[in-house]
């Protein structure tokens, strides 16, 4: 296979640009051997010194970014000259500069990310798995997951759940009523990647009472009660400490930004298994 590259993708948002131009550039070249690393939101300096300070460590590092302040942009270039290692805006003459590092020449052809190959039927699996183990399903095989997601009801769970899928990640979500609605087989798995999902509680009280009224349910219940939603979120805080799960606060966040934060927490837990 040859030598491995660490590619690593910085974006001062959420990286979902950055990745379909490397989707794009990669189709361009056979047999390259790689592995990717997201940062996204990456806004300041020292956020940049950190990626810097994991790439001086790493071997065969390429950067690659979109980042729309200038000044910022220029000081990655820059502080990446110091540490002799490759550094690209996705603007630059990209396919050239790659075609010359790997030591292989650029097929050219247009479209060559759109081909059906063994990646694109990994990501029709991946959106039929999480499809098949959306709320709670199937949880026999839950361990095949690539990413769990728990969380009270209407915290984004299976939009965000989708939206990995179509990135290629199996992902099953649970909602989360008590403890006892948690498989014991997941409690036990300390190998797998589980995220839990929270809100603010005013603001999933409005998520959950326009849902009600979208059905013409007008009724008080439980389900849309200020104080039973802050007791429930809480509850679902000291579940996911328990259990030492990453929890994200979906409150001012968009899906595409939740699902950076997942693959994030993906990435790091697979390197610590």
């Amino acid at each position: 296979m040859g030598t491995k590259h660490q590619i690593y993708l910085v974006s001062d948002s959420t990286g979902e640009t950055l990745d379909r131009i490397f989707i794009a550039l990669k189709a361009q070249f056979q047999n390259f051997n790689y592995e990717t690393q997201h940062f996204s939101f990456t806004r300041t300096e020292n956020q940049i010194l950190k990626i810097l300070d994991n790439a001086s460590k790493d071997k065969d590092v390429i950067i690659l970014y979109t980042i729309v302040d200038n000044k910022l942009a220029k000081f990655l270039t820059q502080q990446a000259h110091l540490i002799k290692t490759p550094c690209f805006g996705v603007l630059g003459e990209l396919i050239q500069n790659f075609s010359k590092i790997i030591n292989q020449k650029a097929s050219h052809i247009p479209s060559a990310q759109y081909t059906i190959n063994e990646e694109y039927n990994q990501r029709i699996e991946a959106i039929q798995f999480t499809i098949n183990h959306d709320d709670g399903n199937m949880i026999d095989d839950i361990n095949k997951s690539d990413i769990i997601i728990l969380g009270v009801s209407r915290t984004s769970k299976t939009p965000t759940a989708i939206y990995l899928a179509n990135r290629g990640y199996k992902t099953a979500n649970i909602p989360l009523v008590n403890e006892k609605s948690i498989p014991e087989n997941i409690k036990k798995n300390k190998s797998l990647c589980i995220v839990g999902l929270t809100a603010d509680p005013k603001r999933l009280y409005d998520i959950r009472r326009n849902r009600m009224n979208s059905l013409r349910e007008n009724e008080s219940t439980d389900y849309t009660n200020l104080e039973k939603i802050t007791k429930e979120l809480e509850q679902s805080k000291k579940t996911f400490s328990k259990h030492r799960w990453p929890m994200i606060d979906v409150s001012r966040k968009s899906v595409e930004e939740t699902a950076a934060s997942i693959i994030k927490i993906y990435e790091i837990n697979k390197k610590n298994v």
